[in-house]
């Protein structure tokens, strides 16, 4: 079943769109602005992220990683995490289990 999700801003310059979702498996967009930030945070969910457009610096459990257009990485649950956009670009991550929270 096809299910459409309004875009939300979070932080500023930051918009989020859920674009699937079952209770196993969430995919979302995060389109951000440059300079923008996504602000350190931890969550018990599994995170794989993958840089559809952009540039940025994702630091996860105290490492820096400078991340472009078709990278991706995986961010272990409960670790530590945010990013800074250094040029304007869109993440496409998804989460295990669902992030009940961005519904």
């Amino acid at each position: 079943m096809l299910k459409r999700f309004p875009a939300v801003p979070t932080d500023p310059g930051v918009i989020r769109q859920v674009l699937s979702d079952s209770p196993e498996l969430m995919m979302v967009s995060f389109e951000f602005a440059k300079g923008a930030e996504g602000k350190l945070h931890s969550h018990s969910h599994v995170q794989s992220t993958y840089v559809q457009s952009g540039r940025f610096v994702f630091s996860v459990s105290g490492e820096d990683l400078e991340v472009a257009p078709g990278d991706s990485f995986v961010i272990p649950s409960n670790a530590v995490h945010g990013c800074r956009c250094l040029e304007p670009g869109r993440l496409i991550d998804t989460f295990t289990p669902r992030r009940d929270d961005f519904l």
